[in-house]
């Protein structure tokens, strides 16, 4: 799993719980990133969709939510693994890019990365390639050299960059699936039905695209004009590559739209106490769904908190912020399934949602 800043891995437990609970069998995960909770919904037998902006994360999802692990035949996907991580480096766009003129990852990884890339360009068509390209998407990020985002690298290599890149074989997962690429506002409509929901937009103006353009530009492998220090894609500031969910007075009507257009007997929204939208805003916008319950639970923000901003030489420039936030979970509709759902978490009530 690759690091994400908005990574739901602390709420799995809870937001598996609730699936479980409701009784659902198949799942929607609107906003999927790494697909954490998709993958957790799919190991409870859900037959899951998951949908992201990014094309990462339909790469991520072709992997684990997509492919059947009974479909595949785990001792041949070990060799091609093998085989993969014997090939010899080069160095391409992605060392000279991001390790060179960039230092996201060393150069040494960075060779490797653009002959086992070069490989998999030949494979597009192969059932294995979204499983192969999400392992070496995963081993890129355990030997780069960023606090989490790439919006910038760190001024002297992390300790873990200096390992050397091997991939390793997906745990994939029993069961099919499927992966999607688009918008959320413009798919919502057209998916499902579905047993239940999940909703995890943007909570801010920061794109994810941008975030991780590193990974983006791995996947797409279209070696795309940069810019900045960053040496982000010219696509990162294009108006297409931006989610209604990443400007403040678009926001409130997108998140409406999806949550009264998706295709879902339930719905679970998560969202944070420091975004856009306050949590009577949040229970009205689920409202239409029918009973609505609201759980809280206090989280720690993500690491950049915690070491302050930083310059493009490595220097602090601002203080470190508060380090706790609160994570709303709000569950909408039939008022027994809803109550059956949340029943065991009556600490984490919050009242607005009476």
């Amino acid at each position: 799993m690759i690091k994400y800043i908005g990574s739901k891995r602390r709420l799995v437990p809870l937001l598996s719980d609730l699936f479980v609970r409701s009784g659902s069998s198949s799942a929607l995960d609107m906003f999927s990133g790494t697909t954490r909770v998709a993958q957790a919904f799919k190991a409870r037998g859900a037959h899951v969709t998951a949908v992201d902006i990014t094309r990462y994360g339909e790469v991520l999802a072709g992997c684990y939510v997509a492919t059947d692990s009974d479909r595949v035949d785990m001792d041949h996907l070990a060799v091609e693994v093998d085989r993969l991580n014997g090939l010899a480096g080069h160095a391409g766009y992605f060392t000279e890019t991001f390790c060179r003129d960039a230092r996201y990852v060393q150069p040494f990884n960075g060779e490797r990365v653009d002959a086992i890339r070069d490989h998999l360009e030949g494979r597009r068509d192969d059932p294995l390639f979204p499983v192969l390209l999400s392992s070496l998407v995963e081993a890129a990020d355990r030997v780069d050299s960023t606090t989490g985002v790439q919006m910038a690298y760190l001024k002297n290599w992390a300790p873990r960059s200096h390992n050397r890149l091997e991939l390793r074989v997906p745990d994939l997962l029993q069961g099919p699936g499927t992966a999607v690429r688009g918008n959320a506002v413009d798919l919502a409509a057209g998916l499902g039905p579905f047993d239940l929901a999940y909703l995890d937009p943007p909570y801010n103006q920061h794109r994810y695209i941008a975030n991780y353009h590193v990974w983006e530009a791995l996947v797409a492998w279209d070696a795309p004009e940069h810019y900045g220090i960053a040496n982000k894609r010219v696509e990162c500031r294009e108006p297409h590559a931006s989610s209604p969910f990443n400007r403040k007075p678009l926001m409130p009507d997108a998140l409406r739209s999806v949550i009264a257009d998706v295709n879902a007997r339930i719905v679970v929204l998560s969202y944070n106490n420091e975004s856009w939208l306050g949590l009577d805003e949040l229970v009205d916008a689920c409202s239409g769904r029918g009973h609505v319950a609201a759980l809280a639970f206090e989280s720690g923000r993500y690491v950049g908190a915690t070491i302050g901003i930083h310059n493009s030489e490595g220097r602090r420039v601002g203080t470190p912020g508060h380090q706790r936030n609160l994570e709303y979970v709000l569950v909408a509709g039939p008022e027994k399934i809803v109550e059956h759902m949340v029943g065991p978490y009556g600490e984490a009530r919050v009242e607005q949602a009476a």
